[in-house]
Protein backbone atom coordinates (compact mmCIF):
# COMPACT_ATOMS: atom_id res chain seq x y z
CA UNK A 1 0.00 0.00 0.00
CA UNK A 2 1.39 3.39 -1.06
CA UNK A 3 1.35 6.30 1.35
CA UNK A 4 -1.44 8.78 0.50
CA UNK A 5 -0.42 12.11 -1.00
CA UNK A 6 -2.00 15.38 -2.14
CA UNK A 7 -1.46 17.04 -5.53
CA UNK A 8 -2.31 20.73 -5.73
CA UNK A 9 -2.33 23.47 -8.33
CA UNK A 10 -3.87 26.88 -8.89
CA UNK A 11 -7.32 25.60 -9.90
CA UNK A 12 -7.57 22.13 -8.41
CA UNK A 13 -6.43 19.91 -5.58
CA UNK A 14 -6.40 16.12 -5.61
CA UNK A 15 -6.73 14.71 -2.12
CA UNK A 16 -6.85 11.04 -1.09
CA UNK A 17 -10.39 9.74 -1.50
CA UNK A 18 -12.14 8.86 1.76
CA UNK A 19 -15.63 8.12 3.04
CA UNK A 20 -15.76 11.71 4.27
CA UNK A 21 -16.10 12.79 0.63
CA UNK A 22 -19.28 10.79 -0.05
CA UNK A 23 -21.86 13.49 0.66
CA UNK A 24 -20.03 16.10 -1.41
CA UNK A 25 -19.56 13.63 -4.27
CA UNK A 26 -23.29 12.86 -4.26
CA UNK A 27 -24.01 16.57 -4.68
CA UNK A 28 -21.40 16.94 -7.43
CA UNK A 29 -22.68 13.96 -9.42
CA UNK A 30 -26.27 15.23 -9.23
CA UNK A 31 -25.58 18.65 -10.80
CA UNK A 32 -26.01 17.73 -14.47
CA UNK A 33 -25.85 14.13 -15.62
CA UNK A 34 -26.19 14.72 -19.37
CA UNK A 35 -22.51 14.01 -20.10
CA UNK A 36 -22.29 10.74 -18.18
CA UNK A 37 -23.64 8.56 -20.99
CA UNK A 38 -20.39 6.68 -21.57
CA UNK A 39 -18.80 6.81 -18.09
CA UNK A 40 -20.24 5.22 -14.97
CA UNK A 41 -20.87 7.98 -12.43
CA UNK A 42 -22.65 6.92 -9.22
CA UNK A 43 -26.08 8.42 -8.61
CA UNK A 44 -27.41 8.85 -5.08
CA UNK A 45 -25.86 8.07 -1.74
CA UNK A 46 -26.18 4.31 -1.99
CA UNK A 47 -24.31 4.04 -5.28
CA UNK A 48 -21.72 6.60 -4.21
CA UNK A 49 -21.04 4.81 -0.93
CA UNK A 50 -20.52 1.52 -2.75
CA UNK A 51 -18.29 3.28 -5.29
CA UNK A 52 -16.08 4.87 -2.63
CA UNK A 53 -15.81 1.68 -0.55
CA UNK A 54 -14.82 -0.31 -3.65
CA UNK A 55 -12.22 2.34 -4.53
CA UNK A 56 -10.77 2.25 -1.01
CA UNK A 57 -10.51 -1.54 -1.17
CA UNK A 58 -8.52 -1.20 -4.39
CA UNK A 59 -6.33 1.46 -2.77
CA UNK A 60 -5.69 -0.83 0.22
CA UNK A 61 -4.65 -3.65 -2.12
CA UNK A 62 -2.21 -1.38 -3.95
CA UNK A 63 -4.12 -1.64 -7.23
CA UNK A 64 -5.32 2.00 -7.38
CA UNK A 65 -4.47 5.45 -6.04
CA UNK A 66 -7.82 7.26 -5.73
CA UNK A 67 -8.49 10.98 -5.34
CA UNK A 68 -11.36 13.34 -4.71
CA UNK A 69 -11.10 16.28 -7.10
CA UNK A 70 -11.46 19.65 -5.38
CA UNK A 71 -12.07 22.91 -7.25
CA UNK A 72 -10.07 25.63 -5.53
CA UNK A 73 -12.40 28.62 -5.29
CA UNK A 74 -11.71 32.23 -4.50
CA UNK A 75 -11.37 33.11 -0.86
CA UNK A 76 -10.94 29.51 0.23
CA UNK A 77 -14.33 28.39 -1.12
CA UNK A 78 -13.05 24.97 -2.14
CA UNK A 79 -15.59 22.43 -3.41
CA UNK A 80 -15.46 18.71 -4.22
CA UNK A 81 -16.35 18.35 -7.90
CA UNK A 82 -15.48 14.76 -8.82
CA UNK A 83 -13.03 11.91 -8.58
CA UNK A 84 -10.15 10.32 -10.46
CA UNK A 85 -7.51 7.60 -10.01
CA UNK A 86 -4.22 6.09 -10.98
CA UNK A 87 -5.06 2.53 -12.01
CA UNK A 88 -3.62 -0.33 -14.08
CA UNK A 89 -0.45 0.21 -12.03
CA UNK A 90 2.22 -2.17 -13.29
CA UNK A 91 5.61 -3.12 -11.87
CA UNK A 92 7.71 -4.83 -14.53
CA UNK A 93 10.17 -7.61 -13.83
CA UNK A 94 13.29 -6.76 -15.82
CA UNK A 95 16.03 -9.30 -16.64
CA UNK A 96 18.65 -9.67 -13.91
CA UNK A 97 21.05 -6.73 -13.86
CA UNK A 98 18.88 -4.53 -16.05
CA UNK A 99 19.53 -0.82 -15.51
CA UNK A 100 15.81 -0.03 -15.74
CA UNK A 101 14.82 -2.16 -12.76
CA UNK A 102 13.34 0.00 -10.01
CA UNK A 103 11.86 -0.76 -6.62
CA UNK A 104 8.71 0.62 -5.05
CA UNK A 105 7.54 2.73 -7.99
CA UNK A 106 5.57 1.58 -11.05
CA UNK A 107 6.85 1.28 -14.59
CA UNK A 108 3.55 2.30 -16.23
CA UNK A 109 0.16 3.60 -15.04
CA UNK A 110 -3.26 4.55 -16.33
CA UNK A 111 -5.30 7.61 -15.39
CA UNK A 112 -8.95 6.65 -15.20
CA UNK A 113 -12.24 6.50 -13.28
CA UNK A 114 -12.48 10.24 -13.92
CA UNK A 115 -15.68 12.23 -13.70
CA UNK A 116 -16.50 15.86 -12.97
CA UNK A 117 -19.58 17.77 -11.86
CA UNK A 118 -21.37 19.66 -14.60
CA UNK A 119 -20.19 23.02 -13.28
CA UNK A 120 -16.54 21.89 -13.42
CA UNK A 121 -16.66 20.62 -16.98
CA UNK A 122 -14.96 22.75 -19.64
CA UNK A 123 -13.04 24.63 -16.95
CA UNK A 124 -9.33 24.52 -16.07
CA UNK A 125 -10.04 21.88 -13.40
CA UNK A 126 -9.79 18.92 -15.78
CA UNK A 127 -6.62 20.24 -17.42
CA UNK A 128 -5.05 20.96 -14.02
CA UNK A 129 -5.78 17.49 -12.67
CA UNK A 130 -4.29 15.80 -15.74
CA UNK A 131 -1.20 18.00 -15.44
CA UNK A 132 -0.81 17.24 -11.73
CA UNK A 133 -1.22 13.49 -12.20
CA UNK A 134 1.14 13.26 -15.16
CA UNK A 135 3.72 15.41 -13.41
CA UNK A 136 3.66 12.95 -10.53
CA UNK A 137 3.74 9.91 -12.79
CA UNK A 138 6.54 11.10 -15.07
CA UNK A 139 8.62 13.23 -12.69
CA UNK A 140 8.25 11.47 -9.32
CA UNK A 141 7.58 7.85 -10.27
CA UNK A 142 9.44 8.33 -13.61
CA UNK A 143 7.11 5.95 -15.44
CA UNK A 144 7.69 4.98 -19.05
CA UNK A 145 4.06 5.47 -20.10
CA UNK A 146 0.81 7.00 -18.90
CA UNK A 147 -2.27 5.52 -20.56
CA UNK A 148 -5.84 6.78 -20.80
CA UNK A 149 -8.82 4.95 -22.19
CA UNK A 150 -12.46 5.66 -22.87
CA UNK A 151 -15.51 4.08 -24.43
CA UNK A 152 -14.88 3.91 -28.17
CA UNK A 153 -18.23 5.70 -28.69
CA UNK A 154 -17.25 8.65 -26.50
CA UNK A 155 -16.15 11.10 -29.19
CA UNK A 156 -15.93 13.99 -26.74
CA UNK A 157 -13.55 12.18 -24.40
CA UNK A 158 -11.44 10.84 -27.27
CA UNK A 159 -11.03 14.35 -28.67
CA UNK A 160 -10.08 15.67 -25.22
CA UNK A 161 -7.38 13.01 -24.80
CA UNK A 162 -5.97 13.81 -28.24
CA UNK A 163 -5.92 17.53 -27.42
CA UNK A 164 -3.64 16.95 -24.45
CA UNK A 165 -1.27 14.84 -26.56
CA UNK A 166 -2.53 11.28 -26.15
CA UNK A 167 -1.84 9.01 -29.12
CA UNK A 168 -4.24 6.26 -30.06
CA UNK A 169 -2.67 2.84 -29.47
CA UNK A 170 -5.71 0.91 -30.65
CA UNK A 171 -9.18 -0.36 -29.84
CA UNK A 172 -9.62 -3.01 -27.17
CA UNK A 173 -12.66 -4.88 -28.43
CA UNK A 174 -15.32 -6.09 -25.99
CA UNK A 175 -12.99 -5.51 -23.04
CA UNK A 176 -15.32 -4.45 -20.18
CA UNK A 177 -18.91 -3.69 -19.16
CA UNK A 178 -20.29 -0.47 -20.61
CA UNK A 179 -22.03 2.14 -18.48
CA UNK A 180 -25.17 1.59 -20.59
CA UNK A 181 -25.46 -2.17 -19.93
CA UNK A 182 -23.58 -3.13 -23.09
CA UNK A 183 -20.25 -4.89 -23.65
CA UNK A 184 -17.93 -1.97 -24.22
CA UNK A 185 -14.97 -1.60 -26.56
CA UNK A 186 -12.33 0.90 -25.41
CA UNK A 187 -10.16 3.37 -27.29
CA UNK A 188 -6.75 3.24 -25.61
CA UNK A 189 -4.33 6.16 -25.75
CA UNK A 190 -0.88 6.74 -24.29
CA UNK A 191 1.75 9.37 -23.61
CA UNK A 192 5.39 8.23 -23.38
CA UNK A 193 8.10 9.63 -21.16
CA UNK A 194 9.96 11.27 -24.06
CA UNK A 195 6.70 12.91 -25.20
CA UNK A 196 5.97 14.33 -21.76
CA UNK A 197 7.92 17.65 -22.04
CA UNK A 198 5.87 18.72 -25.06
CA UNK A 199 2.61 17.55 -23.46
CA UNK A 200 3.47 19.42 -20.25
CA UNK A 201 4.17 22.60 -22.19
CA UNK A 202 0.83 22.29 -23.99
CA UNK A 203 -1.13 21.74 -20.76
CA UNK A 204 0.69 24.56 -18.99
CA UNK A 205 -0.10 26.92 -21.87
CA UNK A 206 -3.76 25.96 -21.76
CA UNK A 207 -3.92 26.66 -18.05
CA UNK A 208 -2.36 30.04 -18.72
CA UNK A 209 -5.41 30.85 -20.86
CA UNK A 210 -7.45 31.00 -17.62
CA UNK A 211 -11.01 29.99 -16.76
CA UNK A 212 -12.32 30.42 -20.30
CA UNK A 213 -10.12 27.76 -21.83
CA UNK A 214 -11.49 24.50 -23.19
CA UNK A 215 -10.59 21.89 -20.59
CA UNK A 216 -12.03 18.93 -22.44
CA UNK A 217 -14.51 16.24 -21.50
CA UNK A 218 -16.38 16.21 -18.23
CA UNK A 219 -16.47 12.44 -17.90
CA UNK A 220 -12.99 11.45 -18.93
CA UNK A 221 -11.21 8.12 -19.38
CA UNK A 222 -12.30 5.21 -17.26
Amino acid sequence: MREPFVLEGRYARLEPLSESHIDALVVAAAEDRRNYQWTYTPEGRGQMTAYVIDALEKVASGAHVAFATVHRGDGGADRVVGATRFCEIAFWQWPPGASHQRHGVPDVVDIGFTWLAGSAQRTPVNTQTKLLMMEHAFEVWRVHRVALQTDVRNARSRAAIERIGGRLDGIMRADRPGSDDTVRSSARFSILADEWPAVKARLTARLGAGPGEDAGAGSSPT
